[in-house]
């Protein structure tokens, strides 16, 4: 692959609802533009951007993988991302590294739950689309049909610039409408030929449209148009270009991936009518001063890492992107997050998994570095001399949470180093202990996601783990008040053993914690075994009398006891006060308390019904609802964590995965009675 400037290189994320065929588009890209000179099938298991084991088992994408291909003295670096939710943080990352998205959408299907999810992230993002109705010669393949479901989805904008010549098993080529031209495809290529008269009307009735869409953005084009004025093909062309570089008009292009009908139209499409990537201004925080600033490409050297992998023969791989300056091989650069220079040894850019060698990456290029020791996913490589940090990558906050236990006694340790470098490569990975339950617990976006960590683990590190739903952090507290005595002695030989503790053990509000009050008057117990009495309050706390679980809330309080001069000692005190607390609490009404956390949904207005009902079922109280943006709105529910340990599954398919939610601990509340006798048989039966 030879060298380009930055002027003669684009690069385009590839989205898409999986299913859809961004993958097989791809792969048809990379064979159309002679990158590869064998085309395979992602039911085959072979194609160049799905190679992990993972992706070719499930045959759906799980990374977001670089595949440049070199097009009219143009390189496109194309980035083949997942279509589904639980690895949308790949295409977050991708979002951050290209100028211009390519929307994928199937030719039967339409719009589908990715499909709008990668629309609404391009949006956030501000990135051009180009719009590619794939499987044109499907069964039930209807594109107009497609397009009144795009605009209705997404408004008037988009904007067909072909129409396919055929559909079905009958697709054959493409009408061109700024040529107004067909084109007939053949095994070798195609021919250009005349619109045949049954498409002529449909065809001038739409590039008629076409004018009308593409003068909208120009005033001086508007008002020449509107005086009657012939606008020519050289300003017709002119306007779609800057409407579709400002997001004011979304191209609409139709082919076929396996038919390879369409894709060289489409990569000339993708050269003429998107950014160059060298355009781009670009936004930094300036290290020394902490303000914002607008780069361009002859700023100093500063590349974003959008992207970490781990190669099991090369070792961690850094994926970035140079926004200004140039990166060389066997240089020097700074990470201004970490706030450590970092040696750049080979740089290389990857097909797949084939690596292709690079001297230098020119701003607005993409390449890939091995073995960097302190640079993570996110961070800002710079030139130490003018320190710059790019705006972080915000990735969206994991939802499913599942406890992780080793198969094998003695592996917690390699499961926890395992994590550790699973974690670099993926942020959204996150991996706490539970100080409570003493668990280890793994959040990730989703129980596909969370599956194919611990498939990765097992393959890239050798360790395995099963996964199983998070011990719920019950607590068990009082509801009414005692006045008991415990007393521990025991005489067995020599030095016996003896104490005595009169305690009154009352209720807390809740939130009240632990309160112990000493009310000893006359030395009835000696002050040196008053700490021992509180100790042992504290150490049965841990462990309440109906199903073992922490007890909370509550006030004890010392009122007498007595001792002996020979056999009382801190062990016999504790005892005693073990003994005491246990019958206090079982005469003081004692009850299951559960988690209750605070949830935020966010779905569509027409789905909102569905997840109250949901909800409710869930025993949720509902506190109130919001709108947010066009057609979509916040539910808040207060909803007990013992109904929501698999929210994130339930809630894709009551939302066909447009939902998200975040949650929050809030409180303890009773648990009802028929669920607490449940739990609390459980635990004796365990």
């Amino acid at each position: 692959m030879k060298e380009y400037t930055g002027d003669r290189i684009r690069n385009v994320a590839i989205v898409g609802h999986g299913g859809a065929g961004t993958t097989s588009v791809t792969e048809a890209l990379l064979y159309r533009s002679g990158a590869i000179n064998r085309m395979c099938k992602v039911e085959d298991g072979a194609t160049t951007t799905d190679y992990e084991p993972e992706e070719i088992k499930r045959k759906v994408s799980v990374n977001a993988t670089l595949a440049p291909v070199e097009w009219r003295d143009t390189k496109i670096n194309f980035i083949d991302t997942p279509g589904f939710a639980d690895f949308v943080a790949e295409v977050k990352g991708a979002f951050r590294a290209v100028d211009s998205a390519l929307i994928v959408v199937c030719a039967t299907a339409g719009v589908q739950v990715g499909t709008e999810q990668c629309w609404k992230l391009a949006e956030e993002a501000n990135l051009p689309r180009i719009i590619f109705v794939n499987k044109m010669d499907r069964e039930n393949a209807d594109f107009h049909s497609i397009l009144d479901n795009l605009r209705g989805k997404f408004g008037k904008k988009v904007l067909p610039l072909q129409l396919p010549l055929g559909q079905a098993d009958k697709f054959e080529g493409l009408i061109d409408l700024y040529k107004m031209k067909a084109y007939r495809a053949h095994d070798n290529g195609s021919d250009e030929i005349e619109i045949p008269e049954e498409y002529r009307t449909l065809a001038e009735e739409a590039r008629e449209k076409m004018i009308e869409a593409a003068v909208e953005v120009d005033d001086d084009c508007m008002l020449r148009y509107l005086d009657g004025e012939a606008i020519s093909n050289e300003d017709i062309m002119k306007c779609l270009i800057k409407g579709i570089r400002q997001a004011q008009i979304f191209p609409m292009l139709c082919g076929s991936a396996y038919k390879d009908i369409g894709l060289g139209r489409l990569m000339n499409a993708i050269v003429d009518y998107t950014y160059p990537a060298i355009l781009n201004d670009f936004i930094v925080t300036d290290k020394e001063t902490g303000e914002e600033e607008i780069c361009d490409a002859n700023a100093p050297m500063a590349a974003l890492v959008f992207k970490t992998t781990s190669d099991p023969f090369v070792g961690r791989l850094s994926y970035f992107r140079v926004f200004s300056g140039s990166i060389k091989s066997d240089s020097v650069v700074y990470n201004s997050r970490r706030e450590q220079e970092e040696k750049i040894g080979s740089i290389f850019t990857m097909r797949g998994k084939t690596q292709i060698p690079m001297k230098e990456v020119v701003a607005g290029d993409i390449g890939v570095v091995a073995k960097l020791q302190f640079t993570s996913t996110g961070d800002t490589l710079c030139a130490k001399e003018n320190p710059v940090e790019f705006p972080p990558i915000a990735f969206p906050l994991p939802m499913y949470i599942r406890a992780i236990y080793p198969k094998k006694k003695g592996d917690e340790e390699k499961i926890m180093s395992a994590l550790t470098r699973l974690m670099d490569e993926d942020p959204t990975i996150i991996v706490t202990k539970n100080t409570v339950t003493k668990e280890f617990l793994i959040s990730g976006m989703g129980d596909q996601h969370i599956e194919i960590i611990m498939e990765r683990m097992q393959r890239k590190f050798g360790v395995e783990a099963e996964l199983r739903a998070p011990i719920i952090e019950y607590r068990e507290t009082i509801r009414g008040t005692a006045e008991v005595e415990g007393k521990h002695k025991k005489q067995s030989g020599g030095h016996g053993q003896y104490g005595h503790v009169v305690i009154k053990m009352e209720p807390l509000p809740p939130g009240g914690g632990f309160e112990f009050v000493d009310k000893i008057f006359g030395g009835a117990v000696p002050r040196q075994y008053i700490p021992a009495v509180e100790k042992g309050m504290r150490e049965a706390m841990e462990k309440g009398v109906l199903a073992g679980y922490p007890v909370v809330d509550m006030r004890i309080t010392l009122l007498d006891g007595s001792y002996h001069t020979v056999d009382s000692s801190e062990m016999a005190f504790k005892t005693a006060s073990n003994i005491a607390f246990k019958k206090a609490m079982e005469q003081c009404r004692p009850v299951l308390l559960e988690p209750v956390y605070n949830l935020n949904v966010t779905c569509a207005d027409a789905m909102m019904g569905d997840v109250i009902g949901d909800l409710n079922v869930k025993r949720g109280r509902i506190l109130g609802m919001q709108s947010v943006e066009d057609g979509m709105s916040v539910v808040s529910a207060q909803v007990p964590y013992a109904e929501i340990t698999e929210y994130a599954v339930d809630l894709r398919a009551l939302t066909q995965g447009l939902g998200t939610f975040e949650m929050k601990f809030d409180h303890y509340e009773d648990v009802p009675a028929k669920m607490a006798e449940k739990i609390i048989a459980e635990h004796r039966a365990e």
